[in-house]
């Protein structure tokens, strides 16, 4: 669709949100309600399947979700329609901020200046709210392309130190600095406090196509004590093996729960502590490992941050500062460059 502006003003350019001209990546899908688009990172039919409001109600935030088009526009316009209370929207620039700010709540029209020679313009949407889209408009440009992504594909699946809980936005993420450094496609399926090994969340993986998936794990199932000594060894195997199936030869690195030192020790309901729980996942791993898995890669969470310094990059205990982010993604990086071999 198009527009016409004022009189001497550029005319603006009206797309879909899911026009395949706007090149998006980081999502699966998309679902339409009242004349807008919501950018899905997960299959919405069988989310019932998790028996949990709060998985669905995560599931359809878009941590990860973004676009990205190749022009010389001198405006971007973004309708949206955004809960209260989440994340910034960012807008990049051949990978330079240009714009950030929390959108909604409610329905608005956000006018966005760019450069107004040919770039990259990415645009990240807020991470930590639902943020749906009825309209995409572009002004005063000659070239239109979609960023056509070749980099490989990077699944994250893990608690909210995945989803991200206080970066300053959401392309400044550990996942998503490290992806946009290395230039790896990122699909983040991080749920914040639902990282319990979910059998939905497996079989998404394993039929989702990847060059590398990264599985954190461990620190949710010891908050809630959702597992016994007896039960998430097996757990992790299994959760495991099903994403090994849709994937034979892509490596697989489980990334067993990052220290937080008032954890490391205390027992929870369970009867388990933070090391506990971390050992566990190795000696899961481990069994796979000799079983013949040799794609399989164990990332103690200690050896990326050691306790010691954990305080000092996170803001509560538990999940990274904004500084903390861009630390944790340089902490993360060598583990992961081999398994590509880069």
């Amino acid at each position: 669709m198009t527009g016409t502006g004022a009189a001497g003003e550029p005319r603006v350019r009206w797309f879909d949100p899911a026009d395949e001209r706007l090149g998006w990546d980081g999502v699966c899908g998309f679902e339409r309600a009242g004349g807008t688009v919501l950018p899905l990172r997960m299959p919405q039919e069988r989310i019932a399947t998790t028996l949990s409001e709060d998985f669905g109600r995560l599931a359809a935030l878009p941590a990860g979700a973004r676009f990205a088009v190749r022009t010389d526009a001198a405006r971007l316009l973004l309708d949206v329609d955004a809960e209260a209370g989440g994340a910034p929207l960012d807008v990049l620039a051949d990978g330079a901020l240009v714009h950030r700010r929390r959108p909604g709540p409610g329905r608005e029209r956000i006018d966005i200046a760019l450069p107004g020679v040919p770039a990259e313009v990415e645009v990240w949407l807020p991470h930590l709210s639902r943020t749906r889209l009825a309209a995409v408009g572009l002004s005063g440009h000659r070239l239109l392309a979609p960023v056509r992504r070749t980099g490989p594909r990077w699944v994250a699946y893990g608690s909210s130190l995945t989803h991200a809980m206080f970066p300053h936005g959401p392309s400044e993420s550990w996942t998503a600095l490290l992806a946009r450094r290395r230039g790896w496609r990122l699909r983040n399926l991080g749920f914040a406090g639902q990282a319990y090994l979910d059998p939905l969340v497996a079989r998404v993986l394993r039929d989702t196509p990847a060059e590398l998936i990264t599985l954190e794990i461990g620190t949710n199932a010891y908050i809630k004590s959702a597992f016994t000594s007896r039960s998430w060894g097996p757990a992790v195997g299994g959760f495991v093996e099903t994403v090994r199936d849709g994937h034979p030869d892509t490596p697989i690195a489980v990334i067993a729960a990052l220290p937080s030192a008032p954890r490391e020790h205390a027992r929870n309901a369970a009867g388990l502590t933070l090391a506990d729980v971390r050992e566990l996942t190795g000696a899961a791993v481990r069994v796979l490992q000799r079983l013949g898995d040799r794609r399989l890669h164990l990332v103690d969470g200690r050896d990326v941050l050691p306790l010691a310094e954990a305080d000092g990059l996170y803001a509560d205990g538990l999940h990274p500062t904004p500084a903390g982010e861009h630390r944790l993604a340089g902490l993360v990086e060598p583990f992961l460059l081999p398994l590509l071999g880069a």
